[in-house]
């Protein structure tokens, strides 16, 4: 798969938009993503605090990706999350794994539920991924119930295998297959 920002779509949605990731989105990033409680649940790749270097390096490298499908949430004209599936390898190449994140100030009002939907409808309608996976760590019971709402279904619990801020963590790896998308489709 080939991405880059003219291949990337733009997604409309009524409170909100999913789109390609711009260098003038550095400062918005930092306000929204500086937040102990969202690193918390996401890999250490994502860091707290979240400086403006970082928010420099993470969109250059959106900037230069070409095989992720990695989009900005955009609410009220501003960056307030990042949502993104990203392309397996070799073997694994009909799977993706999605990531999503979004700004505390916006928790709790269904844009999540909704936003993985939609990507979930757009990665399973324009590209050759088969199944879409997530991994979420034990006490994201939010990101789960997100999960589960979209139709994904809880595959494993990978037991002790994340360390989060110096605790061993289980991971719950949910699933959705494209042919159980297609179902849950018809029923709608």
């Amino acid at each position: 798969m080939y991405f880059d920002s003219m291949h990337l779509p733009i997604i409309e949605r009524e409170r909100y938009q999913m789109r390609p990731w711009c260098p003038e989105d550095a400062s918005s990033l930092v306000q929204h993503a500086n937040n102990p409680k969202v690193a918390r649940n996401l890999r250490d790749g994502f860091p707290y605090p979240y400086t403006m270097d970082d928010a420099r390096r993470w969109l250059e490298m959106v900037g230069e990706n070409r095989t992720d499908l990695i989009l900005a949430i955009e609410i009220d004209g501003k960056a307030a999350g990042g949502i993104g599936i990203h392309a397996g390898k070799d073997v694994y190449r009909y799977n993706g794994e999605i990531g999503y994140w979004l700004s505390e100030v916006h928790w709790g009002r269904g844009i999540m539920s909704d936003a993985v939907a939609a990507l979930v409808d757009h990665a399973f309608l324009q590209t050759r991924w088969l199944r879409i996976f997530a991994t979420i760590f034990q006490h994201n019971k939010s990101s789960m119930r997100v999960l589960e709402n979209c139709g994904f279904t809880l595959e494993a619990i990978h037991k002790l295998t994340v360390m989060k801020e110096g605790e061993l963590l289980d991971e719950h790896l949910f699933a959705l297959r494209k042919e159980q998308w297609k179902v849950n489709k018809s029923r709608t």
